[in-house]
């Protein structure tokens, strides 16, 4: 890598972390093009180079804040070798994640529904996927082993994802009574048995 090449990632770094200071500090509202680059002290004209437009900005913020994420998860599913305990590591990991990087999982959250997730559609995708083979790759066989119902995709996604990230959503909120310690040691076993085969 060339010594511009360098300085070119260290300044989109610079620019993609102060944006989550920001965004930390001052909310949606104060989260704004001027904030980021008074606050980097990178120009206009830079960010735009790096990332097309604020839009872009805060979608390569949110790539990078899902990424870190995960990687946790991923890395946590991959050390279980049962289905339950996979659940367990899953669940965890996510709630560990949100306590240990507030900022990056307001962030994640308060994303959800935006423009600029919308307009990048295709760069989310792309930063998603390899989470999602990773788990569909760790899931896959356990389904033909009957250790989790044969359900969809999606319906597996939203039993998994949904209670933890909700937990996660009224934590972060805080105007919710969420104890994260008290969802990690419930979620998990409430979790599985709703992925069991039917009868187990």
């Amino acid at each position: 890598m060339s010594p511009k090449q360098q300085r070119g990632e260290a300044t989109a770094d610079r620019l993609l972390t102060t944006a989550l200071r920001v965004y930390a500090e001052a909310g949606q509202q104060g989260f704004t093009v001027n904030a980021v680059t008074a606050a980097s002290g990178v120009s206009l004209g830079s960010l735009y180079h790096h990332f097309g437009s604020f839009d872009g900005l805060a979608a390569a913020l949110y790539t990078r804040c899902m990424r870190e994420l995960c990687d946790e998860v991923v890395t946590a599913l991959r050390r279980t070798r049962t289905a339950r305990t996979g659940v367990r590591a899953f669940v965890h990991a996510y709630l560990r994640f949100t306590e240990e990087h507030p900022d990056a999982a307001l962030f994640i959250h308060a994303s959800a529904h935006s423009g600029y997730l919308a307009a990048h559609a295709d760069q989310i995708r792309a930063a998603k996927a390899p989470m999602l083979e990773a788990i569909t790759r760790w899931l896959r066989p356990r389904i033909e082993a009957g250790e989790v119902a044969p359900l969809p995709g999606p319906v597996i996604e939203a039993l998994v994802l949904g209670p933890v990230a909700e937990t996660a959503h009224r934590w972060l909120s805080r105007t919710y009574d969420a104890d994260l310690a008290q969802a990690a040691r419930i979620l998990p076993d409430r979790i599985w048995r709703s992925l069991r085969p039917d009868g187990d």
